[in-house]
């Protein structure tokens, strides 16, 4: 019997975040900690909540995973130069987008997924968009082909 596993869609709403460096302290016992920052964290846990209000559910074996970012244009800029954005001729310059997309993933460890080590493909955009969100897929590889060219389009 094979059991046919639908790809997970979801968003995350507000600006993107990328993941923060490690920062480091000592524990009680004088030892040096590392650990993530309060606003890395707060981000991470907001995919998780976004994940599970989407009902997601873990999903087992290999894995494809696209992450489109979208940052709202500042409000300073001119109307000409907010619409050039809005058409893709301008990219975001806020965080890199692996980093978007490591923190995407830290998040939905042990929801859409056991471990990020079972995503093979990773797809990751980032640009302007009318408002802010990071929209997720999680598509399983087994099947993936077809979906592969609808999952790739980034509509603003």
């Amino acid at each position: 019997m094979v059991v046919e596993v639908k790809p997970l869609r979801f968003v995350i709403p507000g600006e993107p975040r990328g993941k923060g460096r490690p920062r480091f302290g000592r524990s009680r016992a004088g030892f040096a900690v590392a650990y993530t920052d309060a606003k890395t964290a707060t981000y991470e846990n907001l995919v998780r909540l976004a994940a599970r209000e989407a009902g997601v559910t873990p999903i087992d074996g290999p894995l494809f995973v696209q992450v489109n970012a979208f940052f709202t244009v500042p409000q300073s800029w001119s109307k000409k130069r907010r619409a050039s954005a809005l058409d893709g001729a301008e990219a975001p310059s806020r965080f890199d987008v692996d980093n978007i997309a490591k923190a995407v993933l830290d998040g939905l460890n042990g929801v859409a997924f056991a471990d990020d080590k079972q995503i093979v493909t990773l797809l990751a955009s980032k640009a302007f968009g009318h408002f802010a969100r990071c929209e997720v897929q999680v598509f399983p590889v087994s099947g993936m082909k077809e979906q592969a060219v609808e999952a790739c389009e980034i509509r603003p």
